[in-house]
């Protein structure tokens, strides 16, 4: 309270300073006004308004309004804003103006929205790419990343897997923590969100453990008008301990004055695999296991399964959206309702999402006072297959199905599934287990803003995030598992997240002779609950009642029939911030922010953090010895900033008692009051420029990122009397790269036009000074309990792979290893180049996108080969690949960890077509628009890598610290074709 109480008093001398600076000192009348776009006629902020033949003038506020006092004998006013024709206006004798801008669709770029406001693109210091809806991703979309993927440069976008909801990695320059989540902060409608999972993973019951879905799969990416990404620290240290991964924000679309219109759009989409792995069917199999040193009449089951086919399937997505907005000069208002049914390529997986939303803003008290309201519900079903990610050489239910021996048939003769212990059979396991989970989600937030002047308000925004999320798993006894068959399973685990926010902010926007000023102060609170529980009965008494909805129709008598926990926790974060942008005479512009954070994980000497940045430009183009180049923007960017990372278990630096189950108690964490969250000091130097009357367009960006006090959980080896302990690490994480963008304008004409963007990161990690060494990255398979294939050490990027070096096979057949069978380090799973390219064609009332994008230098680490493509498995009565039974490998030959399995995880990817037509509908009095059009979605994929896709991560991470570049049985990217309708009344 103290704290709050000390930011209110800042404030209110803040607002006092601002007050005073408004003293109005110029002579002659004034004149008033409003400036909209041409196109929706909305009001435009931070339009400069300048008399002309002198340096004074204004900028519009947030409602595009201006005042101005005039002097005698002047006569025209000069209207300029990015994107838009500057345009001159006589004053004559009028007072009152309206003054519509047309866009320029050669200018260089538009407003874009930053941490807490939004700026013109031209006054940008930092490094912020913002894309709006028409470069976004079209198809099947799950979540806002993947309308990212591949769009912007420095931006990585990863999915875990092809599963519909799959969790998503997305690293903005590079990967810094080597414990801590590395995801950036996403930021919707200026509601910052946990980033924690709404839904529980996956248990094991012998298939494997599985992450839960991605948590913003909540929001309808149809409702999303625009994302920008704040990549240095000068833009992202305006959210100070949770920047250092960058920062995603997210505007929805919201109602236009004057403008009502209903919207419809429907779409139908089919999803195939796109890849098949190339095992031995069952005319094959036979000679090919014997050869091997299998027995005939052991393997030989007289059937012919294609097991690929048996859990793959062509999948159907239907979706439809419906948006309502309109409003008056002082009210605006839009609503949605979205309904989308995904089924997965791989049986019992998809997910059925509803979503509502409403966007709506009212003014009064002669606009100075206005209220906004952002609202989005939304409930999510998903239905999941036995797809876990670190099972054993059994497998789960791909692996189950690759290496299942082609002969044998899905059924006995009496009709039951054929399984053994020695034999998981695909088929049975999708009917045997069921698996599903639902998360309802409420995020909203209100904000009031007061306008004391035309250039000075404050805003009150209040924001909440709430939602639950149950997970119900029912175990056939009939499914033979080890302590499952003829004993069955019920789990329940349901998780629950309650999260609220308050801030205050100070904005002023307003000129000093010929330049202009933009200042924000603020206060943010923000506090995260979490709890959840669970539930697992089994020893069931009835066969045919699924276990979930039986889960007291036990037998009681029997040990541990039941087994329950329980959670709740947690934290609260503290905030003070502030930033000054300062515009001299549209040249040079400087940035400054500072965020100091309070955060109850931390221990007691280290509870606040202060985060600094300071960002400058310079635009050469204005200078006059730039008049008559070709540059028609040229402009030198700079940075530095410190950000926080602080996204780790909560309680970290205090004592944990807990339970043990003879009714006494341990420490599972000891106290560190010394831990501080990790920070992120980063470089930007940046070139943004437009030649050719700004056809071409483009930005060149270095950036040198440097994290320290690495987070790390240290264990204590017994007799200690705790288990683990939080620690900082010394050294650091580097991350060292080139961005560049580009946007060519090839042809404009009034029936064809041809528009190419494409963007290109260049990247290189590495670790210093950390001083101790860390495995992670396991690799499951038969006889490799314990193995791993990853270590982060120093003078190594991260989750450096370290193995043997395989050479080859000596004439029996057996592997051959470098120097002895040496560990060596032997690459990085990190691409060193990616990219991404679009090339946009509008033929009259035609349109076309293609979109490719790739990455090059990295490495991918094949685990499913590993555990089941050997040779040596055929004499098991396991299927392998038929390169694998050709090879000379013998079949006494180990598969150890090693480059064998490696391989380059380069890839070319068609990745998105968009096809379209626009009516013409002049003529019609009910439908203002109609387009019918396709999309394509991983339509080629150009790769060496033998498994289905290597833009792929499956979890392997190695006592809490996380692995990347591994693929075990992951559900496989599909191929989707979708027909869409779009209709405008």
């Amino acid at each position: 309270m103290k704290n709050y109480l000390l930011s209110m008093k800042v404030m209110l001398l803040f607002l006092a300073l601002f007050i005073t600076a408004e003293t109005v000192y110029a002579q002659g009348r004034q004149i008033t006004g409003t400036v909209i776009s041409g196109e929706d006629m909305q009001p435009l902020p931070g339009v400069a308004i300048q008399v002309k033949g002198t340096s004074r003038g204004t900028v519009t506020d947030m409602d595009g309004k201006f005042s101005l006092d005039l002097q005698g004998g002047e006569t025209t006013l000069v209207v300029s804003f990015i994107g838009f024709t500057t345009q001159e206006v006589s004053i004559g004798n009028l007072s009152l103006f309206t003054i519509a801008l047309e866009e320029n669709i050669q200018s260089l770029s538009e407003t874009v929205v930053i941490g807490y406001g939004q700026q013109r693109a031209q006054d940008a210091t930092g490094a912020v790419i913002a894309l709006g809806e028409e470069k976004f991703n079209k198809g099947i979309i799950n979540s806002p990343e993947q309308l990212l993927q591949g769009r912007a440069a420095g931006v990585q976008v990863t999915p875990s897997s092809g599963e519909p909801g799959a969790a998503v990695n997305i690293r903005i320059r590079g990967t810094s923590s080597v414990r801590s989540d590395n995801n950036p902060l996403f930021v919707i409608d200026g509601v910052p969100l946990d980033g924690a999972a709404t839904q529980a993973g996956g248990a094991d019951y012998g298939a494997g453990g599985s992450q839960p879905r991605n948590p913003l799969n909540f929001l309808n990416p149809d409702d999303i008008e625009s994302i920008s990404v704040l990549k240095d620290a000068s833009a992202a240290a305006i959210y100070g301990s949770r920047g250092s991964n960058g920062v995603v924000l997210i505007t929805t679309k919201k109602g236009k004055a004057g403008q009502e219109s209903l919207t419809f759009s429907t779409s139908a989409s089919v999803s195939t695999r796109a890849r098949k792995i190339d095992l031995l069917d069952a005319n094959d199999y036979i000679p090919q296991a014997v050869a091997a040193g299998a027995d005939e009449n052991v393997i030989n089951f007289g059937g012919a399964t294609d097991w690929q086919d048996e859990i793959f399937r062509t999948a159907i997505t239907q979706n439809y959206n419906v948006g309502y907005g309109g409003g008056t000069e002082n009210t605006q208002y839009r609503v949605s309702l979205s309904y989308m049914n995904q089924d997965g390529i791989i049986r019992n997986t998809g997910l059925e999402r509803i979503t509502g939303r409403i966007n709506a803003s009212h003014k009064v008290f002669d606009d100075r006072l206005r209220f906004d309201l952002q609202l989005t519900a939304s409930d999510i079903k998903d239905t999941y297959a036995p797809l876990g990610e670190d099972v054993g050489f059994e497998g789960n239910l791909i692996g189950a199905a690759l290496q299942a021996n082609p002969t044998r048939p899905i059924r006995n003769a009496d009709g039951t599934f054929q399984q053994s212990q020695d034999f998981r059979n695909p088929v049975a396991m999708l009917a045997y287990i069921d698996d599903r989970g639902e998360t309802t989600r409420v995020l909203g937030n209100i904000g009031v803003t007061f306008n004391f002047t035309d250039n000075f308000f404050y805003k009150m925004n209040f924001g909440m995030d709430n939602s639950s999320g149950v997970r119900r798993t029912s175990l056939d006894q009939r499914l033979v598992f080890p302590g499952i068959e003829n004993i069955g399973r019920g789990v329940i685990n349901n998780t629950y997240q309650r999260n609220q926010l308050i801030e205050h902010t100070l904005n002023y926007n307003g000129t000093l002779g010929e330049n202009r000023l933009e200042a924000l102060l603020g206060f943010s609170y923000q506090k995260f609950e979490s709890r959840g529980h669970f539930l697992q009965s089994q020893f069931f008494t009835l066969p045919n009642v699924p276990p979930v909805d039986n889960m007291g129709g036990v037998d009681n008598v029997t040990a541990r029939a039941f087994l329950g926990n329980s959670f709740r926790g947690q934290d609260e974060l503290q905030s003070f911030f502030g930033r000054v942008n300062y515009n001299i005479r549209d040249k040079y512009l400087i940035t400054a922010t500072l965020r100091a954070d309070g955060s109850s994980k931390f221990g007691e000497d280290n509870k606040y953090g202060v985060f600094p940045s300071l960002a400058a430009a310079w635009r050469i183009n204005e200078e006059d010895f730039m008049s008559g180049s070709t540059f028609n923007d040229l402009k030198l960017r700079a940075g530095w900033g410190v950000t926080g990372n602080q996204e780790f278990p909560r309680n970290a630096a205090v004592t944990v008692l807990r339970a043990d189950n003879q009714g006494g108690t341990f420490i599972s964490n000891q106290f560190n009051p010394n831990l501080r969250w990790e920070e992120t000091v980063q470089y930007n130097v940046g070139f943004d420029f437009a030649i050719m009357q700004s056809k071409l367009t483009g930005a060149i960006d270095y950036f040198n990122k440097q994290t320290e006090n690495l987070l790390i959980l240290v264990d204590f080896p017994a007799p200690a009397n705790a288990i683990t302990r939080w620690e900082n690490l010394p050294g650091r994480v580097i991350n060292e790269g080139v961005e560049f963008t580009l946007d060519y304008l090839a042809i404009d004409r009034e029936n064809f036009s041809w528009n190419i963007l494409g963007n290109a990161t260049f990247l290189r990690n590495d670790v210093q000074g950390i001083g101790t060494t860390l495995n992670t990255g396991n690799i499951d398979g038969q006889g490799l309990t314990g193995a791993f294939a990853q270590r982060i050490t120093d003078g190594q990027p991260l989750y450096s792979f370290y193995m043997r070096d395989f050479e080859g096979f000596t004439e029996d057949g057996l592997g051959i290893y470098r120097n002895n069978e040496e560990l060596f380090y032997l690459g990085s799973p990190f691409p060193t180049f990616t990219w991404g390219l679009t090339n946009n064609f509008a033929i009259g009332r035609f349109d076309a996108s293609v979109f490719f994008n790739g990455q090059n230098g990295g490495l991918i680490y094949n685990n499913t080969a590993n555990a089941i493509f050997l040779r040596g498995n055929l004499a098991n009565g396991r299927n392998v690949t038929r390169e694998i039974a050709n090879s000379g490998e013998n079949p006494a030959n180990f598969g150890e960890v090693s480059s064998r399995f490696l391989e380059s995880s380069d890839f070319v990817r068609l990745a998105n077509l968009n096809l379209g037509y626009t009516f013409n509908m002049a003529d019609s009095r009910y439908i203002r628009s109609m387009r019918v059009g396709f999309t394509g979605q991983n339509l080629l994929l150009f790769t060496g890598y033998s498994g289905f896709d290597p833009e792929v991560n499956t979890n392997k991470a190695r006592d809490g610290v996380p692995s990347l570049g591994i693929d075990y049985t992951a559900f496989p990217l599909p191929r989707i074709y979708t027909l869409n309708l779009n209709f405008g009344f």
